[in-house]
């Protein structure tokens, strides 16, 4: 019956990975596998001999790596674009396949058990966001979490063990907590190869590439900027969340500092403790959330580790283990940020749900998988209890949060230097049409565009209008919306959010008076 279930999984997977892969091929050809457009392009641009981190690809995306990268990516620019694409697709769901393997050999299981495990594990990460999200890019984050996990497993040869996880960070620069790890669980000649390959490889390429080399540590390394939106929803790290919290930039750095010092500091402590309880796939893994939580930035690609996080949970004895890895692999799976954001009753659970990845992650990196193991001594209907009060006590805690009211992780209002952008202002194109909606009667003549995580809102006011404020959410700040002189005489203006759910646009007149206000928004 096992053998039978493991086929039937593995060919579920095959389709999913397939369709999967397909869908991605499909997109158009300016959203297709964009991450590894740029990945392509970049090293195009410097086999041609321009500078690495000048380059910008169509979409708007520049290189981010260190140049240890662009030499590793060297092979991709000498083959066209379409011919890298569906190898890079068939590489993603091979390392899904081997990440899967990889955590079921560290698992104690019998041979047909550990078979199943593999094959669930491989179709759970296939269906999850983040394994999606590589797929849809064309991302390299998959394999740095393959790397790290195989080589803090003791997977590969003895005498080269370490040396993945340096590569690892040479890429990409969080692996290097795993080093701390190797220390911490005193695998201390594992941790100074992994230190050998991370320099080494920064070295080659600064022999290589010197320029792109001085480019990059001197100062692109900082520009968090490169990046993109770090308050987007996008953005599940404690960093991410800060931002869209709100903390003001002067005590941003020294918050999310503390935090990560002691995020870092309890994950690893509890992962030595899992390595000397036999429990080393535990370990690696909840030191790669811990990556996750720590990292300035950590797109949906970077979220696989807390998915395997999940499974562990889910595969646990424990009643409170496998709900707390049930709500987990929910949040990982679905984005209830976007799903729920319009039913959300109150900011605070709207913000725990646009931030539920980060929370659940952070959670999981202080309590550790034996967090909970207490619970699981208990009668099974207490425990569902413990469990429903503490997710009663949780919920009621967000709900009554004034703190993220104000908080919007997209919010942008552009200035009369976008104007000629049609992202941005489209409700009308010519002053004759422009002014016609000015002349319509209405304060205010709105135009909606909406977009996976935000809502653009562009309108024409008409002359009794001298001003416009908006809010996020009840009890958030006013954010000052600024009225664009787009032709003489007529103004208009135009801003984005994470979403309109709980807004409100506040009109004011040229003397200060109120005129109008919106809290339900429609085109026209």
């Amino acid at each position: 019956m096992r053998s039978r279930a493991t086929v039937a999984l593995w060919s579920v997977f095959g389709v999913v990975a397939i369709v999967s892969s397909v869908l991605v091929l499909r997109r158009p050809a300016g959203d297709r596998l964009s991450d590894l457009h740029i990945y392509h392009g970049a090293v195009r641009h410097l086999q041609a001999g321009g500078e690495l981190y000048a380059y910008v690809a169509e979409n708007g995306g520049p290189f981010t790596y260190p140049p240890f990268a662009a030499l590793l990516f060297w092979p991709l620019g000498l083959l066209p674009e379409g011919v890298v694409q569906p190898f890079w697709l068939a590489g993603t769901c091979a390392a899904v396949v081997a990440i899967a393997a990889a955590l079921g050999w560290a698992r104690v299981l019998p041979v047909e058990r550990r078979q199943v495990a593999v094959a669930v594990t491989a179709c759970v990460l296939m269906l999850s966001a983040p394994v999606q999200s590589n797929l849809r890019f064309g991302q390299v984050s998959i394999v740095i979490v393959l790397l790290a996990l195989v080589d803090g497993l003791g997977l590969t040869p003895a005498r080269f063990r370490g040396a993945l996880v340096g590569l690892a960070a040479a890429v990409k620069l969080t692996p290097l907590l795993f080093v701390v790890y190797l220390l911490a669980v005193g695998r201390y000649r594992d941790a100074g190869r992994a230190v050998v390959a991370f320099v080494g490889g920064a070295l080659v390429a600064a022999v290589v590439l010197p320029a792109e080399s001085w480019t990059f540590w001197a100062g692109t390394m900082l520009d968090t900027a490169r990046i993109g939106d770090l308050a987007s929803l996008g953005n599940q790290s404690v960093h991410g969340m800060l931002l869209r919290v709100g903390v003001p930039a002067g005590t941003l750095p020294l918050l999310w500092a503390a935090l990560v010092a002691v995020i870092c500091a309890v994950a690893l402590l509890r992962a030595r403790h899992l390595h000397l309880d036999g429990r080393p796939g535990h370990a690696v893994v909840l030191v790669g959330c811990a990556t996750v939580a720590a990292s300035p930035v950590s797109w949906t690609h970077h979220q696989i580790w807390p998915v395997l996080a999940a499974m562990l949970l889910v595969g646990a004895r424990g009643v409170t283990q496998r709900v707390a890895g049930g709500a987990l692999l929910t949040v990982l799976v679905l984005s209830l940020g976007v799903l729920l954001s319009r039913v959300a009753p109150t900011p605070g659970v709207q913000f725990l749900l646009e931030n539920a990845r980060t929370l659940g992650t952070v959670a999981l990196c202080l309590a550790g998988f034996g967090g909970v193991a207490v619970a699981a001594a208990r009668p099974a209907a207490r425990v569902w209890s413990r469990v429903a009060v503490a997710g009663a006590v949780a919920l009621a805690f967000f709900a009554v949060q004034p703190l993220p009211a104000g908080a919007d992780p997209t919010f942008k209002a552009y200035t009369r230097a976008d104007v000629d952008n049609p992202r941005y202002f489209f409700v009308c194109r010519s002053q004759r049409q422009c002014g016609e909606l000015a002349a319509s009667g209405r304060p205010i003549t709105f135009g909606l565009a909406t977009e996976r995580t935000k809502v653009r809102v562009n309108g024409v006011v008409d002359p009794t209008v001298g001003r416009l404020e908006y809010r996020s959410a009840p009890g958030g700040r006013p954010r000052s919306i600024p009225l664009v002189e787009a032709y003489p005489g007529q103004w208009m203006f135009s801003f984005r959010s994470a979403n309109l759910a709980h807004g409100r646009l506040v009109a004011y007149g040229v003397d200060g008076a109120l005129i109008a206000t919106y809290t339900e928004f429609r085109s026209g």
